[in-house]
């Protein structure tokens, strides 16, 4: 299990860490619909690193952002599908926040 998240910076962090993994997807050939999906949850996480760093406001914007991960099954490119997992792991931990 992770740890949990310990303060406002660390917070911070992981949102931008989370915007980054989903930016980062952005050049690679993606197939069709895991695209969408992801640049749907990159455009809140690029909202998300704009926002006050409010814990509550986070572990809303961070579930939409985990409920469109799991829509993606495969990108079809490894890179990416590492991006995308991270990008889950970085969502769950920062709304079980």
């Amino acid at each position: 299990m992770t740890e949990p998240i310990a303060d406002a910076d660390e917070r911070r962090t992981a949102v931008v860490e989370l915007h980054d993994h989903l930016a980062a997807t952005a050049e690679l050939p993606i197939e069709r619909t895991a695209n969408r999906w992801i640049g749907e949850a990159q455009a809140v996480a690029a909202d998300l690193v704009d926002a006050p760093n409010d814990p509550e406001l986070i572990r809303e914007r961070t579930t939409h952002i985990a409920a469109l991960l799991d829509e993606v099954e495969d990108t079809d490119d490894p890179t990416a599908n590492e991006h995308v997992a991270t990008a889950a792991q970085l969502a769950d931990r920062l709304r079980r926040e």
